[in-house]
């Protein structure tokens, strides 16, 4: 069952939402539990591209340290080229029996050449078709906009990204975007019901319904019906053309609580999300449906820019891993872990580049203490100081 996704027993009661309370619950999706043997759960593991390794590294080495009962099935799977698709199906199938997984990103071609998407060949695959993004300030780490609180709730698995396309003529192409209603109905209950278990007032319907009156029409007018069943219980329904969305959010963030949108808006949306919270390093996010769970970073950036410098940030990852410990019921240690990475993140005294972090280096000679700076944190580092806080 999806639970809590990070802790909220780590600070002291206060009236707003702290940030380790990015997400208190789910709906009731899952139907059939995860796979376990003897106290441990099975889960597969795909690094992914870019900083994948690096980062998934921090998280079982984290989970090495505290002991938690997780056995992973690792995939290296690479979108770099297609030559590793038989390793792909390898990877779907150990999905399918173990039912939760935690991922890295895949790269995808840009070139027509190229294979499809395989990030979003498994979110069709297995229907995981509600991608949730927690979009949260957090104490220790200032950005341009304070108390920023919002959730992304993405349809997963049609609108743009349904992938028919086809040239129809020399230089003319046409390329298909499906709406169904019956998506439409599923991904709107499932933001009212989000919002329902955490407390939430509110869900905005982000949509281009001026402009595409059908497709986005059909998504619109679905969300006011879903929203009819759920003014009894004092949640508000509103709605918000794509590109005003887009100018708010950098404006006044604060008007927003929870959000759910087509597909290709999701993946704009959660970009300027991460950017006004501190960037993809910090969002964690997740894809679920009804029999499987497949947990990853928000932000969906590969960063091959900086593959195998050990500079990235593994927050996202790891507070992804710890909505995927609440899934499986593993409360307690996840708490541990979320909380540890935001005291971390708070203090302030380690922090990666994309942090504008610096590792502080301190000398006592006799009564005297001398500072050295040494430029940001590594990705060991920051690992480190995580376990050192738990």
């Amino acid at each position: 069952m999806l639970r809590n996704a990070l802790s909220a027993a780590t600070r002291p009661v206060v009236r707003s939402r702290t940030a380790t309370t990015l997400s208190a619950g789910f709906p009731r999706l899952t139907q059939r539990a995860p796979t376990k043997y003897g106290g441990v759960y099975t889960v597969t593991l795909i690094p992914g591209d870019g900083v994948g390794s690096e980062i998934t590294d921090s998280v079982k080495e984290i989970f090495d340290y505290v002991n938690a009962p997780i056995e992973w099935e690792q995939y290296d799977v690479s979108g770099v080229s297609s030559a590793g698709q038989d390793l792909f199906k390898q990877a779907m199938e150990s999905l399918q029996r173990n039912r939760v997984g935690l991922k890295g990103i895949l790269f995808t071609p840009i070139s027509q050449s190229g294979h499809i998407s395989w990030n979003v060949a498994m979110r069709q695959q297995l229907d995981i078709y509600a991608s949730v993004v927690l979009c949260k300030s957090l104490p220790g780490y200032p950005t341009r906009h304070k108390d920023v609180d919002f959730v992304i709730v993405r349809e997963n698995t049609e609108g743009e990204y349904s992938g028919l396309e086809h040239q129809s003529y020399p230089g003319v192409v046409e390329s298909l975007k499906v709406m169904t209603r019956a998506k439409a109905e599923r991904i709107s209950r499932f933001a009212f019901d989000f919002a329902l278990k955490n407390g939430r007032k509110k869900v905005t319907c982000i949509h281009k319904a001026n402009i595409m009156k059908l497709g986005d029409g059909l998504f619109l007018n679905t969300f006011r019906k879903i929203a009819e069943d759920y003014k009894s219980v004092g949640i508000v329904a509103n709605d918000m053309i794509v590109d005003n969305t887009s100018m708010q959010l950098v404006a006044k963030p604060g008007q927003f609580d929870v959000m759910v949108m087509p597909n290709l808006y999701g993946a704009i949306i959660s970009n300027i999300g991460a950017a006004l919270v501190g960037g993809p390093g910090v969002v964690p996010g997740c894809n679920v449906g009804t029999d499987y769970a497949l947990f990853e970073p928000g932000c969906r950036h590969v960063a091959s820019d900086i593959m195998g410098t050990n500079r990235a940030n593994p927050t996202a990852m790891i507070l992804s891993a710890t909505m995927m410990l609440r899934h499986l019921g593993l409360d307690s240690i996840a708490n541990n872990i979320a909380s540890a990475t935001f005291d971390v993140i708070n203090a302030g005294e380690v922090r990666t580049a994309d942090m504008g972090g610096e590792s502080q280096l301190t000398v006592g000679v006799f009564d005297w203490f001398y500072f050295f700076y040494l430029g940001s944190a590594t990705t060991s580092e920051f690992t480190q100081a995580i376990i050192k806080k738990l």
